[in-house]
């Protein structure tokens, strides 16, 4: 086979290939679901902004995982559309001790960023705030 002759078979492939793909109808993408990409990187610091003492987990919701009441948070999540300040506060009578700890989450809910931090003055009135949300393993509320 000459120079000549491979190249006219090349062009005639390339040209089949291109009629090929033009021809053909373009493949759909899946429809993203937004909440495979949904998680919350939750912490809990005990006492001032400079403890070192800070827990922290990946909580996420498609299935429930991350901490022990991951099930229980992502529901009141899911009622609270995501909104960690809107959950509802529970009926819970706590000490008036000063034991201060601060709650942050980081990441998406549904496609949309969440930035969340609060400082409670004890974990029992965290845990009435936020439900089961920052309820991490080994915090005593």
């Amino acid at each position: 086979m000459t120079n000549r002759t491979a190249s006219k078979a090349a062009r005639g492939t390339l040209l089949a290939a291109a009629l090929l793909l033009a021809t053909t109808a373009p493949a759909q993408a899946a429809p993203e679901d937004s909440r495979a990409d949904d998680g919350l990187f939750l912490t809990v610091t005990q006492g001032d902004a400079r403890s070192s003492d800070t827990r922290g987990t990946l909580l996420l919701c498609d299935p429930p995982q991350g901490h022990g009441r991951a099930a229980e948070a992502c529901a009141e999540l899911e009622a609270a559309d995501g909104d960690i300040a809107a959950l509802p506060v529970k009926d819970t009578n706590c000490p008036m001790i000063y034991a201060p700890v601060t709650a942050r989450a980081q990441g998406q809910w549904n496609g949309r960023p969440v930035d969340y931090t609060e400082t409670f003055s004890n974990g029992c009135v965290m845990a009435g705030r936020t439900g089961s949300v920052f309820a991490l393993d080994g915090l005593v509320p």
